[in-house]
């Protein structure tokens, strides 16, 4: 630090630090003054968005959330409109049809007559309000959507994208915000007020219309997905004789002492006859154990490490919450690894079948790749002991299928927190199907899959596209205030204007969009026309070497001079 004055050494060492210096004069002491709302991150999000064009999000649409309604869960069997939770939108930024089935639904007429429930349209936007927030999806495949107390709304959206609002929102300048905003009462919650004051980044409109592009082949792919999963279902339960089938309703059944004792079991629901209706279904294929001697695969319990062993940093811990049949979340929590003494032997490796057994039992999930993760005791690591027998995804689809979910139902019943016990488990019966049946199975769920990462990889994209746009924007802000391009007679340094070009995909359009963006409120004696004007004169003998595209603003300027 030799050389230094006092004043680089401070500043240094709160780089070090999460240590924001706050003046008082920037402090609202009616509103936040919590040290988590002026953390690094949250102020250098705000410090870029400060630096380019941006209108709060209330100028764009109208917020709107439930107010008290009566308990409605008892009407869900009857529902005919999509009920929407956190639950419905964390996972999913696309709203499709996909959701049909997982959606709770309330009669129509109850949401109009009950005054405080508040219904969307198809295109509008929801963003999680209560215990997961600031989650943000676009309904697309539903006319209408009835708001649950934990979501709020954005309707009657004008003068932006919708889809390009709901990427903002989902990037880090948009759900950085948000996350800033939460209040934290009992749980973190969002209030409309704060929701109301989001900044929002008004981007070119051809980077508007890209995102839209991008989201509607991110849905078609993730519906696509779907149709796939539900053929290779269907052709499972086909081959199983189980098309169409459904199970006894029928509460009442005669069991023998010794079926008692045989079971270990004394509650009733565990002798409903549809359990019995499916053994005598699946009795009649050929089929295995899961695990145990002669059974399909070897079985691995992990550990578990306690609360206090979780921290921000290290190796991903994967719980049952961090798993679905379709993928693996990232966990938010970490354990030390030098803690733990892991080994590679706690990692999933390649192939490994996840399945839960506390708390959401009977979930299943095949590893694509080896994971630099460890996972709970709630997730037993399944290895195939034979894949000319059985093959993975196949297995993970039977695990997933109600010929299996009935018999986890039927061994985790009776308890007010459900546990499958290994033993149990061990015991499940899988039906086998002739290999290439099972090949051909495992194709479809493969090419599902695959749907699913490009639809995942697309929505990343687009976020990262936002994200490039607002950097670089701040860059060209940075750029022609540092080379002063911008004189007393409007001249503008021609090297900046190519460097805009070539960073709004060579469109002198948007070049001149931009300029009007940032600068028509620092310069108000300048037109729309002006603007125009500057970066045609500047542009036009750079076309060729900077391959800028001159089309749109030409036919924009000749418009203009007639």
């Amino acid at each position: 630090m030799k050389n230094l004055s006092c004043n680089q050494i401070y500043q240094q060492l709160l780089e070090r630090l999460e240590i924001s210096v706050v003046r008082l004069g920037d402090l609202n002491l009616g509103n936040r003054i919590d040290a988590e709302y002026f953390s690094k991150s949250h102020l250098q999000i705000n410090e870029i968005l400060d630096k380019i064009t941006t209108r709060e999000l209330n100028e764009f649409c109208m917020l709107v959330a439930s107010a008290f309604y009566p308990a409605a869960t008892q009407l869900y069997s009857k529902g005919d409109t999509p009920f929407a939770r956190c639950v419905d939108c964390v996972q999913f930024p696309i709203i499709t049809s996909t959701q049909k089935e997982s959606f709770e639904k309330i009669p129509y007429s109850f949401a109009k007559e009950s005054g405080g429930i508040n219904i969307l349209k198809r295109h509008e936007i929801i963003i999680t309000k209560v215990g997961t927030p600031c989650y943000a999806s676009i309904i697309e495949d539903f006319n209408e959507v009835a708001l649950s107390h934990t979501v709020v709304g954005l309707s009657d959206i004008k003068g932006i994208n919708a889809y390009y609002l709901l990427i903002f929102l989902r990037s880090k300048f948009g759900f950085d915000q948000l996350l800033r905003e939460r209040e934290l009462t009992i749980q973190y919650q969002l209030t409309l007020d704060r929701v109301r004051s989001i900044k929002i980044y008004d981007a070119p409109l051809s980077l508007q219309n890209n995102i839209e592009k991008i989201c509607l082949k991110s849905k078609s792919h993730i519906v696509e997905a779907a149709a796939r999963y539900a053929e290779a279902e269907r052709i499972l339960l086909e081959e199983l004789g189980l098309i169409g089938w459904q199970p006894s309703n029928d509460k009442t059944t005669i069991k023998t002492f010794s079926d008692v004792k045989r079971s270990g079991r004394i509650d009733a629901e565990y002798y409903q006859p549809k359990y019995d209706e499916l053994q005598h279904k699946i009795s009649q294929l050929h089929c295995k154990t899961l695990c145990g001697t002669g059974g399909l695969t070897n079985w691995m319990k992990s550990i578990e490490p306690g609360s206090e062993a979780y921290q921000d940093k290290g190796v991903p811990f994967l719980r049952v919450s961090d798993i679905s049949k379709f993928d693996l979340q990232d966990p938010d929590i970490k354990i030390d690894e030098q803690y733990l003494d892991i080994t590679e032997k706690l990692m999933p490796s390649k192939g490994t079948i996840l399945l839960s057994k506390d708390g959401s039992v009977g979930i299943a999930y095949v590893v694509k790749e080896n994971l630099k993760a460890i996972t709970s005791s709630a997730l037993l690591h399944l290895t195939i002991k034979d894949n000319s027998v059985i093959l993975p995804e196949y297995l993970a689809l039977v695990l997933n299928s109600i010929v299996v979910q009935m018999q986890a139902q039927r061994d985790a019943s009776g308890a007010i927190i459900q546990h499958w016990k290994p033993s149990q488990i061990e015991k499940v019966i899988i039906p086998l199907l002739p290999i290439e049946k099972q090949r051909q199975i495992e194709n479809l769920v493969s090419e599902s899959f695959k749907l699913r990462a490009e639809s995942k990889r697309l929505l990343e994209e687009a976020k990262r596209m936002v994200e490039t746009s607002i950097e670089q924007a701040t860059t060209a802000e940075t750029t022609i205030t540092k080379l002063g391009c911008i004189e007393e007679d409007h001249e503008i340094e021609s090297k900046v204007l190519a460097f805009l070009a070539m960073h709004h995909q060579n469109s002198a359009l948007e070049v001149a969009i931009f300029l009007i963006n940032n600068f028509s409120g620092r310069y108000r004696g300048m037109s729309q026309r002006d603007w125009h004007r500057i970066a045609w004169d500047y542009l036009k003998p750079r076309a060729q070497k900077y391959k800028i595209d001159l089309s749109e603003l030409g036919s924009q300027v000749a418009a203009e001079n007639e």
